[in-house]
């Protein structure tokens, strides 16, 4: 009881027992001295004089000089008071430099045993220390996410250094094999020689673009992609980009079927809208099915516009389908780079669409997969008024 209330009697009993023992103290000094404390006192504090008793006698009356008391004590008590301030001020002073010097080195033990070591906190701590153990989590979360940061970063770049050296071989490789044919043959009809140097041509065509894609994907990744926003017919834009797919359609024999809005106007960069748009169908028609149809369509809501682009190919999983925007991430890894695409299609197209304000999502269900791209600033060309 008396610990539970010590914070509000203490100011109670510590005076209490301090003029306890005072008194105590200064009753020992003056036995001890014969007497000495009480004559000074009386010479000090007390007068006589004399008086007539009733009887017509004189007598000697001594009394207490309270006027010279009462200033005397006002001045010790002011005095003792400056001296206990003094001495409390220096204790907590050192009380708290001693304290900090202790809540110093159990930092230190915490956060040698508990980082260092990787030891498990306590799961009960003294009040004192909650606030260091708080700090000591905390510590750990972060560094804890570092870690896992810095092996993602490793992982990447060693995925990166492997699909680099895959990709830019398989092209480089078709190349010098079908050169090393021409250098060997020389004899070789003119059909087969053509035929052999068409295809090292787009191997090394092929071979330019990964590399621009490479370059490209690294410069929208160290800098800041500048935009330069005009006016562009939107709807007029997709038809132009889907009719440009004619050829690759023909070799897989597929077919676009399209739904677009009439008029719609959109503030963008025109290349690289053009860029977001040719890489979302490039990659639908590398993983369609033959003889399948791709969907695409063009819509305004809400001041944005929305494209869908919906294709019939093998189902992606969704664990796969959260990372399909990653760079060199290739959903169906048995397509070689020449069929499935260098895997920094979608990551650019995220990229440039995510610098319009813009976004892409991907849905994969029933060997259907839709990409759904939206873009802000469209709005609905006006009809020009009739002339007169």
């Amino acid at each position: 009881m008396i610990r539970k209330y010590w914070k509000y009697l203490r100011f109670i009993i510590i005076p209490l027992v301090l003029m306890i023992v005072s008194g105590l103290f200064f009753a020992l000094l003056d036995r001890i001295s014969n007497g000495i404390l009480a004559e000074w006192f009386e010479r000090m504090f007390m007068f006589e004089y004399q008086d007539t008793a009733s009887d017509g006698a004189t007598i000697i009356i001594r009394q207490i000089d309270w006027e010279n008391l009462k200033w005397y004590v006002v001045t010790l008590s002011i005095f003792v008071i400056m001296v206990i301030s003094w001495v409390m001020i220096v204790a907590a002073d050192v009380l708290c430099l001693r304290e900090r010097r202790k809540h110093s080195r159990t930092a230190a033990e915490y956060l040698r045993r508990y980082l260092v070591e990787e030891n498990a906190v306590p799961a009960e701590t003294v009040p004192e220390d909650s606030e260091i153990f708080a700090g000591i989590n905390e510590a750990r979360l972060k560094i804890s996410e570092q870690k896992v940061q810095l092996l993602r970063e490793a992982q990447r770049k060693n995925d990166l250094i492997t699909y680099l050296a895959h990709d830019l071989k398989t092209p480089l490789t078709s190349v010098l094999g079908y050169l090393t044919l021409l250098n060997d043959e020389p004899e070789m009809g003119v059909r087969q020689r053509a035929r052999f140097t068409g295809i090292a041509l787009r191997k090394a065509q092929r071979l330019e673009d990964l590399l621009d894609e490479i370059f490209e994907i690294t410069r929208f990744d160290i800098a800041n992609i500048e935009l330069q926003k005009e006016e562009v017919n939107l709807s007029a834009m997709l038809e132009q980009i889907i009719s440009e797919f004619e050829p690759l359609l023909t070799e897989k024999n597929l077919i676009i079927q399209s739904e677009i809005e009439k008029k719609l106007s959109l503030n963008c960069d025109v290349d690289k809208t053009e860029r977001i748009i040719d890489n979302i169908i490039r990659n639908a028609v590398s993983y369609s099915f033959e003889n399948s149809v791709i969907h695409i369509s063009l819509k305004e809501e809400d001041t944005s516009a929305v494209f869908c682009f919906e294709n019939r190919g093998k189902t992606i999983p969704q664990e796969k389908l959260e990372r399909i925007f990653d760079r060199f991430y290739r959903a169906d890894q048995s397509r070689s780079s020449s069929s499935g695409g260098s895997g920094l299609g979608l990551a650019i197209a995220r990229l440039l669409a995510q610098a319009h304000g813009g976004s892409i999502t991907a849905e994969s269900y029933e060997n259907t997969i839709l990409f759904t791209l939206t873009m802000p600033e469209c709005r609905k060309e006006k009809p020009k008024p009739a002339s007169v």
